[in-house]
């Protein structure tokens, strides 16, 4: 049975709580996103057809390499100004499925402040192992901060993430070059993944889940807002309130987002919205944190 991690003040019925009793179809709809959302499919769709346009009309620097493997690329969307933030968004998949591609409409919010973006891919499991897509993901940024200037991306870094990619954003946050953290309905505990279908093609192990569980590891004392939307899966629901709470406890900076009747797909037009909550949550990050004057800024 999982030992999730919570906290007294979380009041979210969570089906891990008797997970030992559930058949293994509810342990696998605890975590099935797409099943949760009835019109998912035409979500998914929308989603990808308006990210090609977007890339369509910003074709200049795309499919730049970083890495190796044939999945280490980045796409790139430079600010006129150089030294604007950057967004680094991080897509989702259950590290298992879909590609940096179909995120690059999401950054229409930030980019309409004048901001900067940069989508990296990373390569999916079962041909990697989690691990190795952290390692990736550290391989990505130190690319971006060695190799950004030179494509006009000179600005301090909100590193985001929606899903599995929120959960990599957790991982990465220490990197020196992100100034703070976005995390959107990310996992943060991995244990009861092992209990579910999921686990098919990532095969977690007991070292995955001690080291590679945010909710398990030291807190990063970086700014990082969470956000989560009130109609997704209980699981995600409280891995985003439980991490905000271990955050909390140590005096971590950062805000818990709960964005009202979002679920697991939409919550993301908030970030393709000049003024949704997301792209809001990002310009108070930037504002706060990681723009000269700002309070706390990072380092």
């Amino acid at each position: 049975m999982p030992q999730t991690v919570t906290f007294a003040a979380l009041a979210v019925a969570d089906p891990r709580a008797n997970w030992a009793s559930l058949t293994q179809a509810a342990r696998d709809a605890a975590y099935d996103n797409n099943g949760a959302v009835a019109d998912s499919p035409a979500l998914i769709e929308k989603r990808n057809a308006g990210s090609a346009v977007y890339r369509k009309a910003h074709p200049a620097a795309l499919d730049i390499p970083y890495g190796p493997r044939e999945r280490n690329r980045f796409d790139l969307y430079p600010a006129m100004n150089p030294d604007a933030p950057c967004l680094v968004f991080i897509h989702g998949g259950y590290w298992q499925r879909n590609t940096r591609e179909d995120f690059a409409m999401f950054m229409a919010g930030v980019q309409a402040h004048g901001w900067s973006a940069a989508l990296p891919g990373y390569s999916l499991a079962p041909d990697v192992r989690l691990a190795d897509i952290v390692a990736e993901i550290d391989a990505a940024l130190d690319w971006l901060q060695a190799h950004g200037p030179e494509h006009g991306m000179s600005g301090p870094v909100i590193l985001s993430g929606w899903s599995a990619g929120a959960h990599l954003t957790a991982m990465a946050l220490d990197h020196p070059l992100v100034a703070a953290g976005l995390a959107v309905s990310g996992v943060y505990d991995l244990e009861a993944l092992r209990d579910t279908k999921l686990n098919q093609a990532l095969d977690l192990s007991e070292g995955d889940i001690a080291t590679l569980s945010p909710l398990r590891l030291p807190v990063v004392m970086k700014p990082m807002t969470i956000a989560y939307g009130t109609a997704e899966v209980p699981t995600l629901v409280n891995d985003s309130r439980n991490l905000h709470a271990l955050r909390a406890m140590a005096h971590a900076p950062g805000l818990l987002l709960p964005i009202v009747r979002a679920n697991h797909f939409n919550i993301l037009d908030h970030l393709t919205d000049p003024d949704g909550e997301l792209t809001r949550a990002a310009l108070d990050l930037a504002r706060a944190y990681a723009v000269p004057g700002g309070a706390g800024k990072a380092s």
